[in-house]
């Protein structure tokens, strides 16, 4: 079906037509004609052509969200986040998983540049440096999750030194003073950002911060195991546990175990992530700091409708708080 095909049911001129559809004010035009051509395009099934439009009106009422995550976890909070604040907006997501192939987001990117979409969104599952393609350049982009590795494109990522700092502060407001923080990769942002806020907690508490507390777990089960075992077979153990990953709690949970030791009386444990499958069905469920993605795909839309409306953004990254999540392992 065409306009003309809606002109000619509604007996009309193409204009007229046109003017409906894209809500001329200034066009003298019946309520009743209105009403008329409205019932012709139901009738019809008639659909604007989007691309069409767009050239016109310059806008496609679309941004795109390109991304590794579309199967992960949190995927589905980053994706929920960033459609419900688009929709508010009376914007369309259009979404292309990459797996993290650099050809696949090249060719993504081009894609979406076709549809004309308004802005970008690039969302990672970890929170490390990225290097887009050089045509992420000719539109509006937001970095969720992530930062520009050479520092021009805006961002917006978790706030991993308060949330180290939360985990901690709660395990020193609970008595503790012998934490025990299994980490991730030493190099990655996560870890480092974790970690300051672990030992700022500690100085602030008034507590050494003790290196042989500190170990890499590698952030799997397995290798919070590991080291929760190396920490827990010490003449002198620490009395509770930071995990920087809830997968690495869950590992801790075993050694724990093991060792006929009990959470919380004996050894607490916080985790990191607030991955749902893990953390709410643990037994006792497992007190941890939740990644906040949900937010970040609001917060990215937000940037990208300040960009699009030509407000300008600094490129230091916009941090996002990271909640504690009390259940019961401490």
């Amino acid at each position: 079906m065409t306009m003309s095909d809606v002109a000619r049911h509604a007996g009309v001129s193409r204009t007229t037509v046109s003017f409906v559809l894209n809500d001329r004010a200034d066009a003298n035009i019946s309520e009743e004609t209105r009403r008329r051509i409205w019932a012709s395009i139901e009738s019809l099934g008639y659909r604007p052509n989007a691309g069409a439009r767009a050239l016109a009106a310059k806008r496609s009422d679309c941004y795109g969200l390109i991304s590794e995550i579309a199967t992960a976890p949190f995927a589905v909070d980053v994706i929920k986040g960033a459609q419900d604040r688009a929709w508010a907006d009376r914007k369309f997501l259009l979404i292309a998983a990459t797996e993290g192939d650099p050809a696949m987001e090249a060719a993504a990117l081009d894609k979406l540049l076709q549809q004309r979409v308004e802005g970008v969104l690039y969302a990672t599952t970890w929170h490390r440096p990225v290097t887009l393609p050089p045509a992420a350049r000719e539109v509006p982009t937001v970095l969720v999750h992530c930062f520009d590795a050479d520092g021009v494109m805006p961002s917006v990522v978790p706030d991993e030194v308060m949330g180290g700092y939360r985990a901690t502060r709660r395990l020193l407001d609970a008595g503790h003073e012998r934490i025990g923080l299994i980490n991730l990769d030493p190099r990655i942002p996560a870890a480092v950002g974790r970690r300051a806020g672990y030992e700022r907690a500690l100085r602030e508490a008034g507590v050494p911060v003790a290196e042989d507390l500190v170990l890499c777990g590698h952030a799997t089960a397995d290798g919070g195991y590991a080291a929760a075992c190396e920490l827990l077979d010490r003449a002198e153990r620490p009395t509770a546990l930071f995990c920087a990953n809830d997968r690495m709690a869950m590992g801790a949970y075993d050694a724990i175990k093991e060792r006929g030791l009990t959470i919380p009386e004996d050894v607490a444990v916080i985790g990191f992530d607030n991955q749902e499958l893990i953390s709410a069905y643990l037994r006792p469920g497992l007190t941890t700091v939740a990644l906040p993605f949900e937010a970040m795909g609001i917060k990215g839309v937000d940037m990208l409708a300040a960009l699009t409306a030509g407000q300008p953004l600094g490129t230091t990254p916009v941090t996002i708080d990271c909640p504690l999540i009390e259940r019961s392992s401490v």
